[in-house]
């Protein structure tokens, strides 16, 4: 879009979208940063909504924008891997893992939750002596950080336990004037967040699967904790922990069309618009022949090929909530590699976890 195109929609109410290639429009939103305000950015994850981390008040905007709980916590995106010394403590900065996992994962969807220096604002980390930090795999993000010259603080660019955002247009739809600018980059890459790894004194815990699969990250540094849901302070350490997160408005459901008693749960109720959310053809073709009628299909993966599934995954459900269904029945994919992220989302989604 471009700025004359962008010019109305803010009389409108709606925020700037500018395209995230263009120089000019990465120094606007950097000065924006720099002001205080909030702007909205591409990562190859999900879609961030970006406040200057060092500055109180402006994350504290992140938080009424998005409606989100100030105990869960803001990961900190930095433009280059060097910068974690300047944030965290130096015995946990200089843990050879954090320079492993940093050589091999970085730029990219990985998340390493360190012990932080005094500077790092406690709203940023609910409070806790710890602060996640990564380096985003995406030119718009990383050209945004260096022009604004401050770590950004951001969450995905939604209200509080809806559908992340993969799209500039999800942005614009889920917050509205809530965000002032919004850096277009196209469609998110990962599609979905990334991989929270605690580091601190010495331990090494899964604190949420995401774009990076947990077993690539033991090849590296070894055996992982697997925190477990609901364990306490478990989820508080890590951003999006919360059990009801990542929901679409209808009511979804993780129904296995191969197994016992999915037919009953595939059939449209009278009067219902039922949506099918499939990770395979197979998939599909089974919950139709004994479920239905569908309002809406979304297919993420003809051969449920995981990294595509958690491409297409949340882009799927924003679309399935346009198509105005009640309900959405998705099928699982196993738990494994970039599966277990996806599995992860679908259980948040469906108020399971």
């Amino acid at each position: 879009m471009t700025r004359a195109d962008a010019g109305p929609r803010v009389e409108r109410g709606l925020p700037m979208v500018l395209p995230g290639d263009d120089p000019a429009a990465i120094a606007e939103a950097a000065a924006l940063l720099r002001a205080g305000e909030l702007v909205a950015f591409p990562t190859e994850t999900v879609y961030g909504l970006g406040a200057d981390a060092l500055d109180p008040a402006a994350v504290a905007r992140i938080f009424a924008a998005k409606e989100r709980p100030s105990f869960d916590p803001l990961i900190v995106h930095l433009a280059d891997a060097l910068e974690v010394g300047d944030h965290a403590e130096a015995a946990d900065a200089s843990d050879p893992r954090v320079a492993r996992l940093a050589a091999r994962f970085w730029p990219g969807p990985l998340t390493l939750v360190l012990r932080k220096r005094d500077h790092i604002p406690g709203i940023v980390t609910a409070g806790l002596p710890t602060v996640g930090l990564r380096v985003p795999d995406h030119p718009v993000a990383r050209a945004l950080i260096r022009a604004a010259g401050v770590p950004v603080a951001a969450p995905s660019a939604n209200r509080f336990g809806r559908v992340s955002p993969t799209r500039a247009s999800h942005v614009v739809r889920g917050l509205g004037p809530r965000v002032r600018l919004v850096l277009d980059g196209g469609p998110c890459r990962v599609g979905v967040e990334s991989t929270v790894i605690l580091l601190a004194e010495g331990r090494a815990a899964l604190l949420r699967p995401g774009g990076v699969p947990a077993e690539a990250i033991e090849t590296e540094i070894g055996p992982l904790e697997i925190a477990t849901p609901g364990a306490p302070g478990s989820a508080a350490l890590a951003p999006g922990g919360s059990g009801a997160h990542y929901a679409p408005r209808a009511r979804l459901e993780i129904v296995d069309p191969f197994g016992p008693g999915a037919a009953h749960r595939l059939r449209a109720r009278p009067g219902e618009r039922l949506g099918l959310l499939a990770t395979s053809s197979a998939g599909a073709e089974a919950a139709r022949a004994i479920g239905g009628p569908f309002a809406a299909e979304r297919l993420l993966a003809a051969d449920g090929d995981p990294v595509t599934v958690a491409a297409g995954l949340f882009e799927a459900l924003h679309d399935l909530d346009a198509a105005a269904v009640d309900r959405i029945v998705a099928q699982p994919m196993p738990a494994v590699g970039l599966g277990r992220a996806v599995m992860d989302r679908l259980r948040r989604a469906a108020r399971e976890a």
